[in-house]
């Protein structure tokens, strides 16, 4: 029956370092865009069943490193909690399920009260970085979760992940890189069931239903034949220009995240997306405008969300068994050089599962057989110890400079200087 879909609704936002300046009090045009889509869903409104927010560059970097988003995190969660509730069409209440964030990354999860909330089971989260070093500031975190099925059955997973890989357009390959590192490490507990009680930790792709988003930074590379190749140059055009959906259209034929999932099929494997050239580029914006480009940066659809079900074919990435009902950036957000990003996603029905010990899982494309990387463990802690070292330096510079780290080194100069003096003086 159709009302047993789930609804799942899913918004990312790099905020561009700014902590809690990074976000307006009303979140209604970025959390509540299911209000937009109610007649397509159902004849009433219609709340989600999931709600999932996830953040890159969530505070400054120097605070992350050192492990302080604590404030900011709570902070999120409280304001997206009351603003969820607020603006839901008939005042559904809904439970923080989970919450996790490593540096500048974080994600979090609600459930409906009424529904999913209620019977989740197998609530855990991961993280993994993937910066020098497998540093946190690029990486990715992940939550996952099961719900049983209404029958008795076993149910099916969830798997979340909100990623932020390496960024300019010329770093094409350490993106690829960061999606293989974050397949091979960011890792979760075998699945309930598993043959021979199995111990080994599983990739995301261990899952009935996967969700992979973020600011992911492919870019668009035009050749240098193209129109639009060199258009820096008419900075006030190249905004009216991408009003056009058929230059926008032509321009996804140049994207690197595309190219590197469906033609090259070098990431990615199994992810659908909807039209996101249906939306005007979401980076890079001039900060405090609502459409003008930063043109030292060439336009692209940096912020993406993809899926997949277990339902869907391995065959083929252009149909999927999930309904994308939204798909769209919000531009009135102008404190970042990027814009939010949300999508609203309509699952097939739950699958039957009485009698099975083990959730369904996705079909794989042939060739492609995700494996735990069994360095994960050490390559994760070995980033978070340089990432605590680097950050609590990073933050008692910045402090020793009243907020200016550069001014904080001058200081620590100035003092070693007069430490020298005196001590040469009492030699």
């Amino acid at each position: 029956m159709a009302d047993q879909r789930l609804l799942v609704q899913i918004a990312t936002y790099n905020t561009n370092l700014q902590a809690e300046r990074g976000l307006p009090q009303d979140l209604v045009d970025w959390l509540a865009p299911t209000l937009q889509v109610s007649r397509f869903l159902a004849r009433e409104p219609r709340a989600p069943d999931i709600v999932v927010v996830g953040f890159q560059e969530l505070l400054p970097l120097h605070l992350g490193l050192s492990g302080l988003s604590r404030k900011v995190i709570e902070s999120r969660n409280a304001l997206i909690l009351s603003e969820i509730e607020r603006h839901a069409p008939n005042k559904e209440k809904y439970t923080l399920i989970a919450k996790v964030v490593n540096v500048g990354v974080a994600l979090l999860v609600y459930g409906l009260d009424a529904g999913v909330a209620r019977s989740v089971v197998d609530v855990e989260t991961q993280w993994t970085g993937c910066g020098p070093a497998y540093m946190g500031n690029k990486g990715a975190v992940g939550v996952r979760f099961r719900v049983p099925a209404v029958d008795g059955g076993v149910g099916e997973t969830f798997t979340f992940v909100c990623a932020h890989l390496t960024a300019h357009s010329h770093k094409l390959e350490q993106r690829v890189r960061d999606y293989h590192h974050i397949v091979g490490s960011l890792l979760f507990k075998p699945l309930p069931g598993s043959p021979g009680g199995a111990r080994e930790p599983t990739t995301m792709y261990a899952t009935s239903h996967l969700f992979f988003f973020g600011d992911l930074n492919f870019r668009i590379v035009l050749p240098s034949t193209h129109a639009l190749a060199h258009s820096s140059s008419a900075e006030p055009d190249f905004a009216r220009i991408l009003e056009q959906e058929s230059v926008r259209e032509d321009l996804k034929e140049y994207d690197q995240l595309l190219i590197a999932r469906d033609r090259s099929h070098r990431a990615f494997f199994g992810f659908r997306e909807g039209d996101f050239w249906r939306f005007k580029c979401s980076y890079k914006y001039k900060l405090g405008e609502v459409d003008k480009y930063d043109l030292k940066r060439h336009p692209a659809w940096t912020d993406r969300i993809m899926y997949t079900t277990h339902t869907d074919s391995p065959d083929t990435t252009t149909t999927s068994n999930v309904t994308n009902a939204l798909y769209t950036s919000i531009p009135s957000y102008t404190t970042s050089d990027h814009k939010p990003v949300v999508s609203v996603l309509l699952l097939p029905p739950p699958a039957a599962t009485p009698g099975l010990s083990t959730p369904p899982t996705l079909l794989l494309p042939e060739g492609f057989t995700p494996r735990p990387d069994p360095y994960a463990l050490p390559k994760k802690y070995l980033g978070r110890v340089l990432d605590r070292l680097i950050g609590l330096c990073w933050w008692l510079l910045v402090f020793l400079g009243a907020g200016s780290g550069a001014l904080g080194i001058g200081n620590v100069l100035v003092g070693l200087g007069i430490w020298k003096a005196r001590w040469w003086e009492t030699d």
